[in-house]
């Protein structure tokens, strides 16, 4: 199964990505654990996820094709 994920602020520098595909994930905690292996400097940097653009809390089943946003905290001015 394979998962879109579009990557939003400060995380494409992290990532060197704006988008990238996953395999093999069912659920957004394997997502980000898989993501967290890969770019280990996610970790150190708070963000939220969205799959489908509706902003998650807890984790969540995915399905062939999902696109998963990484959001970092923004700012209003």
């Amino acid at each position: 199964m394979d998962v879109n994920v579009i990557i939003f602020g400060k995380l494409i520098d992290i990532t060197g990505s704006s988008s990238l595909t996953v395999n093999n994930v069912t659920d957004t905690a394997q997502l980000n654990e898989q993501l967290r292996n890969r770019f280990p400097g996610l970790s150190a940097y708070p963000y939220i996820m969205a799959v489908e653009k509706e902003i998650i809390h807890v984790n969540t089943l995915l399905q062939n094709n999902n696109t998963v946003a990484l959001l970092p905290p923004y700012a209003g001015g």
